[in-house]
């Protein structure tokens, strides 16, 4: 009982401080925004940036769309990620992924130096670019090019530690693809690292990586672990990788495994 009444302090606490936050947001939107004109001209963009985030989250997704657009085209690289991330899930717009694509180049563009405030939007347009370059995208000028898909992902995984793109850097070099050599020891090196940040895919592709090199119980508790931790789009792969092995393994590494599956759940993959 004082654990839930704790649980529910903690809960009207926070809840305080996020209508305050609210209330002072949306203290300032006469200064920014008109409902008829818009944005108003000459207006400190990371007001409007803020007017945006603020609109966003009450539903006003048009108004701020618009405070997006003006902020990011006055320098607000928050606002165009925010922007592009709307466009490629159609999140308040009609999906648009060219757009979302362009808007994404343009913050990797821009020379934003690893541990920056700014870090986390260019590393992650940079996956979305290599995404989008791996297949292309239709009826645009974006075709698959998977060198240039490689090159943003190693970008992203080498200079800002994206566990996203260091998936992918691993996948690619399991297969040779973008124009590199195939290596599994380059593909392990890539996959511990993403796996390291509980990346789910990574943790089930390194634990499959392992299996098939001797490793059995190791990589039966990985594929193990990774599945529980899934979001439901991956684990249907998850789980047809994860059940091949365990149908080629021994009873009593299939045990070992699944007591050294719930460490790792508990305590990390490095148990």
């Amino acid at each position: 009982m004082a654990r839930l009444l704790r649980s529910c302090l903690v809960w009207a606490v926070m809840a305080c401080a996020a209508l305050s936050a609210t209330d002072r947001a949306l203290a300032f939107d006469d200064n920014v925004f008109d409902d008829k004109t818009g944005v108003k001209p000459k207006s400190n963009p990371f007001a409007v940036f803020r007017f945006g985030f603020s609109a966003y989250q009450s539903g006003h997704k048009e108004q701020a769309v618009e405070a997006y657009r003006y902020a990011a085209e006055n320098g607000q690289i928050g606002a165009t990620w925010k922007l592009a991330r709307m466009y490629a899930e159609g999140d308040g717009v009609a999906r648009n992924d060219y757009e979302a694509y362009k808007f994404f180049s343009e913050i990797a563009a821009q020379d934003v130096e690893p541990g920056s405030p700014e870090e986390s939007y260019v590393s992650d347009a940079l996956v979305a670019l290599g995404d989008y370059l791996k297949t292309g995208i239709p009826g645009t000028p974006v075709q698959p090019d998977p060198v240039a898909a490689q090159e943003y992902f190693m970008r992203a995984a080498a200079n800002y530690r994206n566990p996203n793109a260091q998936y992918e850097m691993g996948k690619m070099f399991l297969t040779g693809e973008g124009g590199m050599k195939a290596s599994a020891k380059q593909a392990g090196r890539w996959l511990q690292l993403a796996a390291e940040k509980g990346h789910a895919g990574a943790q089930a592709t390194l634990g499959n990586l392992l299996f098939h090199s001797g490793k059995v119980v190791r990589g039966l508790a990985m594929m193990t672990a990774a599945l529980e931790r899934a979001q439901p789009s991956d684990q249907g792969w998850i789980r047809g990788m994860q059940e091949e092995a365990f149908a080629l393994a021994a009873e009593a590494d299939r045990r070992t495994a699944i007591a050294l599956a719930d460490d790792m759940l508990a305590k990390g993959i490095n148990q």
